[in-house]
């Protein structure tokens, strides 16, 4: 069976619609923006990689079952396993899938937002060099000395304004994009404290809505299944803010709304110009 005749039958509609925004979000910085999917452990991991910030966002959301479109199977998604689903595609095409299954929850004008909804997978399309280079399932470990939200707000608005002032002050002559490219790299490329976590992958994480305000909500889903808990489902009113896990050669920072992984090593020709 391929993945264009199954169903993701989704726990929370409210999942649903996020993970919807996290799209449109991915889409913003790359039309053509392609998403790897994966499901298992009765959640769905989405993978993107916004270009302008050269890491790899996830966004999970709870799954009650993959369903075949012809009728003759059904997967449970408490059992299906990490392969049961392992697809990529277009983060357009799942976005429109999405807003179609929403619309027509809505039609009557009586939305309850965390009621299921039912979602067709798109066709596969060939996948970017990135999706076949996803952070390991486990082996997560801790990282000490992450600052708190204030802090990590902060130093994001700081290097903003950093690179604004300092792309102002370019000559007219001067200002290129291979200069503002040499800038963005230079800011970009420190690390948030001493955790050894780049800037830019904070930077992605506020511009994709990870870093906004946790609200209150049914207990949060951890991804064990797709991703070794790569992210969080929908977060409840006690779930942690942030934490920065090392594993493999990546760094990932985990948020209630999402996660941002970063490899620590073989890394090169970053373009890390902020949008």
């Amino acid at each position: 069976m391929t993945a264009a005749d199954q169903e993701l039958h989704f726990a929370d509609a409210g999942e649903a619609a996020d993970l919807a925004a996290f799209l449109a979000r991915l889409i913003h910085y790359d039309r053509a923006a392609a998403v790897r999917l994966q499901a298992g452990g009765g959640v769905l991991a989405v993978f993107g990689r916004p270009p302008s910030f050269e890491v790899l966002a996830i966004r999970t959301a709870r799954l009650e079952a993959i369903i075949g479109t012809d009728t003759t199977t059904a997967t449970t998604a408490g059992a299906s396993g990490p392969g049961a689903l392992d697809t990529t595609v277009s983060a357009g095409e799942l976005g429109d899938a999405l807003d179609t299954a929403r619309a027509g929850r809505t039609a009557d004008g009586h939305e309850v937002r965390d009621r299921g909804l039912v979602v067709t997978v798109p066709k596969a399309v060939t996948g970017p060099p990135w999706a076949g280079v996803l952070p390991p399932r486990g082996g997560w470990r801790r990282v000490s000395g992450l600052p708190g939200v204030d802090e990590v707000h902060g130093a994001v608005a700081a290097a903003v304004a950093e690179f604004r002032a300092r792309d102002a002050e370019l000559p007219e002559e001067r200002r290129t994009r291979a200069e503002r490219d040499r800038i963005g790299h230079e800011i970009w490329s420190r690390t948030l404290g001493d955790t050894g976590l780049p800037l830019r992958a904070v930077h992605a994480a506020q511009s994709l809505g990870f870093l906004r305000p946790v609200r209150a909500a049914a207990p949060a889903a951890t991804s064990a299944g797709a991703g070794g808990g790569v992210a969080t489902a929908t977060p409840g009113p006690t779930a942690e803010p942030l934490a920065l896990l090392a594993a493999g050669g990546w760094l990932r920072l985990r948020t209630p709304y999402g996660s941002i992984a970063v490899r620590t090593s073989g890394l090169s020709g970053l373009s890390v110009t902020p949008a």
